[in-house]
Parts: C-alpha cells; sequence; structure tokens
C-alpha cells in the first residue's frame, strides 16, 4: 500500500524550476499588497508568461486555482516556498574569498531564501583567519574537517577560473554533493554530484550582443 502521506520528490524540468522564482516574487508582492487571489492570466500579465505555461508550470506543485477566481495568494506563496526549498536551511561554504566571495559573503538575502553560509576557505595567508559579515575564512586546507564538524554538503565556487576544476575535485573529494559554480569554466564532476553553473560573464556576453543588435 502506498503512504500518500509522503511526496516523492519530482525533478522537474530546468525551464520550469528557473520559472518558479519568477512567480513567488510576484507572488509575495501581491502577498503584501493584501490581494487574497490572482490568476494565470494575471501573472502572465506582469512577468511576461504565457498564461498556459503558467498553469502547466504550477500543475507540477500540486496545487489548482478556483474556477473563475484564480489561485489563493497566501496559500501559493507557502507551496512555493517549500516545494522550491527556501523554507528549509541549506548550510553551505564559500570557496575564494576574493571580490565575488567577499559580496556573496556580504549578502544575507541569501538566508532568504534558506541558503546559509557558515564559512569561506582561501589560500591567501591575508584572507585566512579573517571574518567578512560575521563569517569565518579558513585556510582551504582546513575545509574537509569543518565540512564533517558542519555538516554542510554545498559549495559555492569563487575561485580564480585557472583554480576551478582543482578546487572542485577537491570539495567532492572532501564530501560535498553540491556545488554552485559562479566561474566561466565547466567543472567536471561525477554523475551524482550537483552542479548549478551561474556565470555572470556569460549573461554580461548575451547581454553585449543583443544592446549590439539593437544599436546596429
Amino acid at each position: 500500500m502506498n503512504d500518500d502521506s509522503q511526496q516523492i520528490p519530482v525533478k522537474l524540468p530546468e525551464p520550469t524550476l528557473r520559472r518558479l522564482p519568477w512567480y513567488l516574487a510576484y507572488l509575495k508582492l501581491q502577498k503584501d499588497q493584501g490581494v487574497e487571489f490572482v490568476s494565470s492570466t494575471q501573472i502572465s500579465k506582469e512577468i511576461n508568461v504565457d498564461a498556459s505555461q503558467i498553469a502547466k508550470d504550477l500543475s507540477f506543485i500540486n496545487i489548482s486555482g478556483k474556477t473563475r477566481v484564480g489561485y489563493e495568494v497566501n496559500s501559493l506563496v507557502d507551496v512555493l516556498e517549500d516545494f522550491l526549498g527556501f523554507t528549509k536551511t541549506h548550510k553551505a561554504f564559500i570557496f575564494g574569498a576574493g571580490s565575488l566571495g567577499a559580496a556573496l559573503l556580504h549578502d544575507n538575502g541569501l538566508e532568504q531564501f534558506g541558503l546559509q553560509i557558515v564559512a569561506a576557505f582561501d589560500v591567501n595567508p591575508k584572507k585566512i583567519n579573517t571574518v567578512i559579515n560575521n563569517i569565518p575564512v579558513y585556510d582551504l586546507k582546513e575545509f574537509e574537517r569543518y565540512r564533517k564538524e558542519l555538516g554542510v554538503n554545498i559549495g559555492v565556487l569563487t575561485v580564480p577560473v585557472d583554480k576551478a576544476q582543482q578546487v572542485a575535485d577537491q570539495m567532492i573529494e572532501g564530501g560535498l554533493r553540491a556545488i554552485w559554480n559562479f566561474t566561466p569554466f565547466r567543472i567536471r564532476v561525477p554523475h551524482d554530484i550537483v552542479v548549478q553553473n551561474t556565470s555572470i560573464y556569460a549573461h554580461l556576453a548575451v547581454m553585449f550582443n543583443r544592446l549590439n543588435c539593437i544599436q546596429d
């Protein structure tokens, strides 16, 4: 007999996962303004995603709207936050306390989405044993010890590109299961390691190209 009280995790298409936080951000604004119900058509007008696509995306999270009324805003916000993992705290380390790493260490907003940076690691003696935004920076050599001590399984990679694969290998060997990669280098990892690539340089290239096309 199946236990209906336990939901089996669903692996959503990546485009859907990328859109769900857009819906959540809009719904939170509506919630703050006291709006009780919202339709997929209303969401569509604000974030420029087809209403049928929004309805399809939301069908993955097992919530349905009411005919001629729409989705109950408070409930949908709660369901989305829980489904996306934003209500659970996920501890993480940052690897590379340079300009980008330090900026992320100063970003207190990450905790609102469930990501708690508990320590950073670097090889620069000037950064080791310092504190950035109340978060300690340790020697990279001490990473595995602190991972076991703090029970961390996520690493944020912000090292120079020529060190990306080397540090990624060390992160995996030390027991991390997921890497948020901010370098422009596409690291190679085993199939059971989760990698999310977020290269600001790639997004810059796209923006510059589109801008040049408009200007031409």
